[in-house]
Parts: C-alpha cells; structure tokens; sequence
C-alpha cells in the first residue's frame, strides 16, 4: 500500500503535464464519458451506453491486471468521467487512493457490490496465500482469505452486473434512462441464453473435476455450474512458479481420476500447465476469464459473450 501511495503522489505532481490529455467543451459532443478498470466492466459499459456513451478501457489490452498502474492521463479520466466503474477488489486498491485524494466529477459504481460476494478459497494440494496481500497471518486449506473479485465469470452475474450498470447511467442521464434500460436489458437477455447454454452443457457433462496448472480466478464460475477444481495458485496470486508438491500432487490428480485435459488461463505462459500435463500424458487448453483481452481481440470486436461462446466450444471439446 506504502509503494501505491507513493505512485500516486508522483502521478498527482504531473497532473499538469498530462491536462492536455482531457476532453475540452468543444470536445464533448454530448455523449456520457464511462471509464471502466477492466474488460467486462467496459463490455457492459459498451452495451448498456450504446451510441449514448463513451466508453473507456483504462487496462492496456493484453496486459497483466494485477500489476497495473495509473498513469496521470489514467486519473485524470477518472476525475472527470461522469461514471467509473470498478472491481473494487485487490486488483485495483490504487482506485481507493485515487478517490480519496481527488474530487470526482461523476458517479462511481463497483460490480463487487452489484451481485452476491463469495469468498475466495484455497484448495486441497494449491499453494498457499503468498506474502504481498494485507493479511496477519498465513492461510491453510479451505480457510478464508478475502472475497473473491472475479464475479463476472458467472454469466448470471455478469447479466445482473450489466442490468446495475444500465441503471446507473440511466440515474446520471435520466432523459434517455429508457434507452439505457433497454440496451442493457438486450444484452443481459444475450448473457442469460449463454448462461441456459452452460447449464445444458454442464447437465451432461458427467464429471466436472477440472484442473488448472494456473491461477484459478473462476470461483463464481465454478459455483454456479457445480465444478470440482483444484488448481496450483489462488485467483489472486501473484505467483508464477509452484512447488514441487504442489505439481506432484496435481499430477497425481489428473492421473488417478483419468482427467483429459490440464487448463490455463489467458495471457499465461502456461508451462506449469504444460508440465502437469506432459507428465500425467494429457492435453492443455486454455479458458478464457475474460479479465482483460489481446489487441486483436479488442479490434475484432469481441465481447464476454463472444469470450464466454468460445469457453463453451472448447469445454465441449476438452471437458
């Protein structure tokens, strides 16, 4: 927190430098401007807004969310958006810094508390919590260690996060709140069939034991769809190198219970996956979580529910 903190006294002393980089009256062409930290939030900004709003990325595509950091162009655009929206978990503890410090000229809205919080977990053979966290104390199996952030990798949230997101523009721009009710409810209803879509899917899957040789940031997935997982790191984690055991104990797993396939996730070297499943004689594939995208991805257009369709088909293949 200290080395956050320290970020952002030096990003606040050249706030004058990057002023040119904010909208001017005779740039503002009457559009809501939405800055949203990471992909879905942007993606459902993006739906709900339509051509109503300006809807800003501030996560670089393609690149780490755990380890970003604000530029003064970044706070700058949060100061004067008429709506951020946020995780408002461990990812993104530089937000609570920023809005503390400046006066904000819109709303804030976080998607933690626009849907039920779960808390994140650590399971049988994964590596424990690692230092860096704001934690007393180390964590064992099954005990808590903060709520999980990641709540838009359930389709059900996702659609209830888009529905809240839909109603707060309408509430900053209250003359055209039916058309925002109306794009986001559209695009809800696209996440709601994708969601029957998984549930059918999972109906006939017969086992649903997957395993990660990565990060798992999938908790809202998995409970919503009754997955067993086990995987090598938290969703949290920093961490990119297992131990021993934990590989030992992973590879084991996907011997003993005949598991096809070893997942990662993206933007992932995936050698720890690759390790397991060379070992244990399987295949890898990836799940996209949809935390952030490549630049091909953001220039093709694609969207969580065009992310999430992919996850499906390779879940058909995979599983």
């Amino acid at each position: 927190m200290k080395r956050i903190h320290a970020l952002f006294c030096a990003l606040m002393a050249m706030l004058p430098l990057a002023a040119g980089c904010s909208r001017t009256p005779e740039e503002d062409d009457g559009r809501l401007h939405v800055v949203a930290t990471v992909f879905p939030a942007y993606d459902f900004a993006r739906a709900a807004g339509g051509e109503l709003a300006d809807v800003e990325l501030l996560l670089p595509p393609g690149t780490e969310s755990h380890s970003y950091e604000p530029t003064p162009a970044d706070i700058l655009a949060v100061q004067e958006c008429d709506l951020f929206l946020y995780l408002g978990g461990e990812s993104d503890t530089w937000v609570d810094t920023i809005l503390e410090s400046v006066e904000m000229k819109g709303e804030t809205l976080r998607m933690v508390d626009c849907v039920p919080l779960l808390e994140e977990e650590t399971v049988e053979g994964m590596e424990s919590y690692e230092d860096g966290h704001d934690h007393d104390h180390d964590h064992g199996l099954g005990e808590v260690v903060g709520y999980d952030e990641h709540v838009w990798t359930a389709p059900r949230n996702a659609a209830a996060i888009t529905r809240a997101v839909g109603e707060a523009l309408g509430e900053i721009d209250p003359a055209n709140a039916g058309a925002y009710a109306t794009n986001a409810e559209a695009y809800a209803s696209e996440i709601d069939e994708l969601d029957r879509r998984f549930t059918d899917f999972f109906a006939g899957a017969g086992d649903r034991t997957m395993v990660f040789g990565d990060r798992f940031p999938l908790r809202y997935f998995a409970e919503e769809f009754d997955i067993h997982y086990y995987a090598a790191f938290p969703g949290c984690s920093t961490q990119t190198e297992p131990s021993a055991a934990t590989i030992a104990f992973l590879t084991d797993k996907v011997r003993r219970e005949h598991i096809p396939t070893v997942w990662y996730i993206e933007f992932s070297n995936h050698l720890v996956a690759d390790s397991i499943a060379e070992a244990a004689g399987v295949q890898t594939a990836m799940f996209h979580t949809c935390h952030n995208i490549s630049p091909d991805d953001l220039a093709a257009g694609a969207t969580y529910v065009s992310l999430m369709e992919r996850n499906l088909e390779t879940l058909r293949e995979y599983l």
